[in-house]
């Protein structure tokens, strides 16, 4: 697994550019409405708009750069790493005050992200209850409440 795209989010837009056939697939998780955009009206609405070509950059450009820090964490970080990095992965930590409990919802099964990580479901889950255990989590089925972000990202794993 790539990547765990999200409602309103868009995938695949660079393939269309290459002139090759997609080397991708996508499969949804849950119930999805799927919108397709062909090619035609993209080119199209560049053509018009310029400032579109530029939004579909930087979002091609974000998704790039997070795929690059993906690869990184895979081959330098080791998997209780990558399991805290990716529960803080939208927090400011140093915005967050001592003691303030931040909660992240799984948005997919911990299979799926355990995959994501490139870690076995097994490993995934030993490593959310040794943080439970550490005193850094609470699980309460899909949300995962972080009960110091600043003592998390500070966990000796990490």
């Amino acid at each position: 697994m790539i990547e765990l795209v999200g409602p309103g989010n868009s995938f695949a837009e660079a393939l269309m550019f290459t002139g090759k056939p997609y080397i991708v697939n996508a499969q949804a998780l849950t119930d999805t409405l799927l919108l397709t955009v062909k090619k035609e009206a993209v080119v199209g609405e560049i053509e018009r708009d310029p400032r579109f070509a530029m939004r579909m950059l930087a979002g091609i450009s974000r998704r790039l750069h997070g795929l690059v820090h993906d690869v990184e964490a895979y081959a330098l970080h080791s998997g209780v790493q990558r399991v805290i990095g990716y529960l803080l992965r939208d927090q400011q930590v140093e915005d967050c005050a001592t003691g303030e409990v931040v909660t992240v919802s799984l948005p997919v099964s911990k299979a799926t992200i355990a995959s994501r990580l490139s870690l076995t479901p097994e490993y995934f889950s030993r490593v959310l209850h040794e943080l439970e255990a550490a005193g850094m989590v609470r699980i309460d089925k899909r949300d995962v409440h972080i009960l110091d972000p600043k003592r998390l990202s500070a966990y000796p794993g990490r």
